[in-house]
């Protein structure tokens, strides 16, 4: 069975749950930690700044992700350099577009500019790639998150549009292609297959990845018949 440690690519962990972070910060195989505005709402965080600085008290030697939440680029702007300000580790995340389909881009060139990590999300299509990639500063360290998740859910195949974005990103060395919105264990080593210099994985499949990932199929035969065996027996069914 293969280690989680021997997967050829960094794994991030997903999430706002404040205990699974710090958990999950002390695993030597994360290296990194993202969350966005919706995980944090489904966590009942409702003081951000709060949030954030105390999960930055312990999480302090790795690459840390915090998202600006503004419509409105000036106000974007300003969130990003406060968010930025907190700390070293920290990328801020910045939108590829707002909600009104209006560019990031500018901004992110602005940002990346002044020496600002960037992680910029919500991708789906080579073309975002290639205007992230061409705004991007040569010297300054950023992440690409393209949500293939999102990408497969529409029926779509991510694989051949994220090998595309690692080709687009090739002139950028400092620029990391991130496989983002993982819906299963295979998508963690789909990632690393695609050539991706990270993937983001929510908590609850970091835990079936722990357990499953690598496991023979023989031996997962095995463990499943002996499931339905003991709940049978728990539930004392008889016929």
């Amino acid at each position: 069975m293969k280690s989680i440690e021997s997967i050829p690519i960094q794994i991030f962990a997903d999430g706002a749950d404040k205990q699974g972070i710090l958990d999950l910060y002390g695993k030597p195989y994360i290296k990194g930690l993202t969350t966005n505005p919706t995980l944090m709402r489904k966590a009942g965080i409702s003081n951000y700044e709060a949030f954030a600085k105390e999960i930055l008290q312990t999480v302090t030697d790795k690459p840390i992700s915090f998202e600006v939440f503004s419509d409105e680029f000036p106000e974007m702007r300003r969130q990003a350099l406060k968010i930025n300000s907190w700390a070293k580790n920290i990328y801020v995340k910045i939108p590829i577009t707002n909600t009104r389909e209006e560019s990031s881009l500018p901004l992110i060139r602005e940002l990346a500019g002044e020496g600002v990590k960037l992680n910029v999300t919500a991708i789906l299509t080579p073309e975002q790639v290639r205007g992230v990639s061409e705004n991007l500063h040569s010297k300054v360290s950023a992440v690409v998150s393209v949500f293939a998740g999102r990408i497969a859910d529409t029926g779509v195949d991510p694989e051949p549009i994220m090998r595309a974005s690692r080709v687009l990103l090739a002139h950028k060395p400092q620029a990391e292609l991130l496989w983002a919105s993982v819906r299963e264990v295979l998508n963690v080593f789909q990632a690393a297959a695609c050539g991706c210099h990270i993937v983001t994985v929510p908590h609850d499949i970091l835990a079936k990845l722990a357990k499953l990932g690598g496991m023979p199929l023989a031996e997962l035969s095995l463990d499943t018949v002996r499931m339905f065996a003991r709940d049978a027996q728990v539930s004392g069914f008889v016929l």
